[in-house]
């Protein structure tokens, strides 16, 4: 039976799995134009969908809301400009503060680059006035996407009489983010003679990165400085110390920091929700799943209005954590009535009732999720196909992917590589090869999802163990193609391949070791 035979075979398999899924619409945001794979197209023409040619997504978008405009472009490309250009001749206006709203909310979502884009943009259009705040965010974002040296040279180009506690601030974040302890201490030394390390917000970058780099005593050491100098510890100071105690499994640590927080409410009045979460999660982490459930109904209580379905989101996912999905499904009734609903809400309750193999729930949710129209986003698609996948419900799976393209979504790295590995957990070797492919056309350089790289591997010891040369080369020259691996590392591979007694495991020979 031919390849395309198969695919036919599967399609025509899964109809039925396709009808319950028939309420689906056409999403309203056309995905990004990508390099259509052989797959792909094979798919998309027996599912009927017509292959047009795309002009880019925002052209064909509205201009009456620039933030959904901006905020669904995708993360990997330069199109946030661009929009907000065409925004203005179209004439819709911008100024300063709308700008610096947009950065925010890049920065939260940790799209770094992005927010770069945008506030180097401002400061070639006279936006920003070489304002030392703008200063310090600007420093901040090119140690996130070009690095502490790029952060470093910036830093010495601003006037000194510009390099306020802010910049110092930002250029020891960049430190921190580099997990450079030697430079970060040095900059707050720094800081300490020019009078700028008095705040909480800077002992938490050091504290954090003590914590991060396993630095533990200079830790311990840095907590009795903050005390000495009466600086009162937040929220963040808190969840840095409960994470370091559980990194070395001292839950006693974590009681006592729990205790002192308790006894000295009227102190720390100010904490939020945040603090009794981490806490569950390191509990959880240590089998105490009674002080997890306690500590995550204490969190509960401090959730203000403000935050509150970012925290019930949260706390969805640490209840089903610890196995208890009726509060799963209560937090998520709440959400329900609570007002309008994003995809982050549906991403974490599909997820959490997927951990209990709660099938129909997952549909249903899927269901409402595609009603409310909010944009497509492939992570949500990905849960339940990853999820059949694992539980070796092929054709399911399969029906899912089908879904996707018809409504104009995208497969991705982990699309492709969710069929693989289901296709191999059932030995199916032809069909995990062709989906592996799929992923590795999908794939960008310095992708490190251990999953796609875990089913190259099964796929590489199948083939030598068949002794199929042939299909192993074009597997190499497909990763190479995509700079995947490099020259020497398809060297080793090669030399692995025909050396039949080496005991070395392939993924160490992609590591290249």
């Amino acid at each position: 039976m031919s390849y395309a035979t198969q695919i036919l075979s599967i399609s025509r398999k899964s109809f039925q799995f396709i009808k319950r899924f028939s309420f689906l619409a056409t999403p309203t945001l056309p995905s990004q134009p990508s390099a259509t794979s052989n797959l792909l197209t094979v798919k998309k023409e027996q599912s009927g969908v017509v292959s047009v040619p795309r002009t880019p997504f925002f052209q064909k978008l509205p201009l009456r809301d620039l933030y959904r405009w901006i905020f669904t472009a995708p993360e990997s490309t330069s199109l946030v400009v661009p929009i907000i250009e065409k925004w203005i001749r179209g004439g819709g206006t911008v100024n300063y503060n709308r700008l610096l709203s947009v950065i925010r909310k890049f920065r939260s979502r940790r799209r770094y680059r992005n927010a770069l884009e945008v506030l180097s943009w401002m400061f070639e259009k006279g936006f920003s006035k070489h304002k030392s705040g703008d200063l310090a965010i600007r420093l901040d974002l090119i140690g996130k996407v070009n690095g502490l040296e790029e952060a470093e040279f910036y830093f010495n180009s601003i006037p000194k009489y510009l390099r306020t506690g802010e910049c110092y601030s930002s250029l020891l974040n960049c430190c921190a983010h580099a997990r450079d302890v030697g430079s970060a201490e040095r900059i707050m030394e720094k800081m300490r003679a020019l009078g700028f390390a008095g705040s909480i917000l800077s002992r938490n970058v050091l504290l954090n990165l003590y914590y991060q780099t396993q630095n533990y005593d200079k830790l311990e050491n840095l907590v009795c400085e903050m005390q000495e100098e009466g600086i009162n510890f937040n929220s963040y100071t808190f969840g840095t110390l409960i994470s370091a105690y559980a990194a070395t499994s001292n839950t006693e640590g974590i009681d006592k920091l729990i205790a002192q927080l308790e006894h000295n409410w009227i102190q720390y009045w100010h904490l939020d929700w945040t603090v009794y979460a981490i806490a569950a999660n390191c509990y959880r982490k240590q089998g105490l799943f009674d002080k997890a459930f306690n500590v995550l109904k204490k969190s509960e209580r401090l959730i203000t209005n403000k935050k509150r379905r970012v925290a019930l989101t949260f706390l969805m996912t640490r209840y089903a954590a610890i196995g208890k999905k009726e509060e799963v499904m209560r937090l998520w009734k709440i959400l329900t009535t609570d007002g309008k609903l994003y995809s982050r809400a549906y991403l974490a309750v599909i997820a959490s009732v997927l951990k209990f193999d709660d099938f129909e729930s997952a549909e249903n949710i899927f269901k409402n999720w595609e009603s409310k129209n909010l944009g497509f986003d492939i992570r949500i698609p990905n849960l339940i196909i990853g999820a059949y996948s694992k539980k070796g419900n092929m054709e399911a799976a399969e029906s899912v992917v089908d879904w996707t393209i018809i409504n104009n979504g995208e497969p991705n790295l982990k699309t492709w590589s969710y069929l693989s590995c289901g296709y191999i957990e059932q030995g199916n070797f032809s069909m995990a090869i062709e989906y592996i492919k799929e992923a590795i056309s999908v794939c960008e350089v310095g992708h490190h999802w251990m999953q796609f790289w875990e089913s190259l591997a099964a796929i590489f010891e199948y083939l030598k163990s068949k002794g199929d040369m042939e299909e192993v080369e074009e597997l190499v020259r497909l990763l190479r193609s995509k700079d995947l691996v490099s020259l020497d590392v398809h060297k080793k591979l090669m030399n692995w391949i025909k050396d039949v007694e080496s005991n070395v495991h392939v993924i160490d020979v992609f590591c290249g070791t």
